[in-house]
């Protein structure tokens, strides 16, 4: 005889769903909470759902929860590893004018 463990979500004495891991239960409630705190604020809306209809719309908005927070934000992208530095700066060394470096140090005028 095989034994398996089941884990029951009941809210109000009516049972949600079934699951066969505590992971996945407990995420399906802490969604049912979300839903029913939604419920409150929903209730509380300067319009007028009827109970049906609050429901069903707290329950889609956490579930949608993710969507809700907008749009996600792209990763900044990683500066360049200290390798590629040095070859970009002598790529840079290579592609320099030299012309000057010929020159003596006396003959070279800044201007302002």
């Amino acid at each position: 005889m095989a034994v398996t463990i089941q884990y029951l979500v009941v809210r109000n004495g009516i049972e949600k769903m079934t699951f066969i891991n505590k992971k996945d239960a407990d995420t399906y409630d802490r969604l049912l909470d979300l839903a029913e705190h939604l419920d409150e604020v929903l209730e509380r809306a300067p319009i007028t759902l009827n109970e049906t209809d609050r429901e069903a719309l707290a329950l889609f908005l956490a579930e949608n929860q993710d969507l809700l927070s907008g749009p996600k934000k792209q990763p900044a992208k990683k500066a360049p590893k200290l390798a590629d530095k040095a070859v970009d700066a002598a790529e840079e060394d290579t592609n320099t004018d030299t012309s000057l470096v010929d020159k003596p140090a006396a003959t070279i005028h800044a201007v302002a």
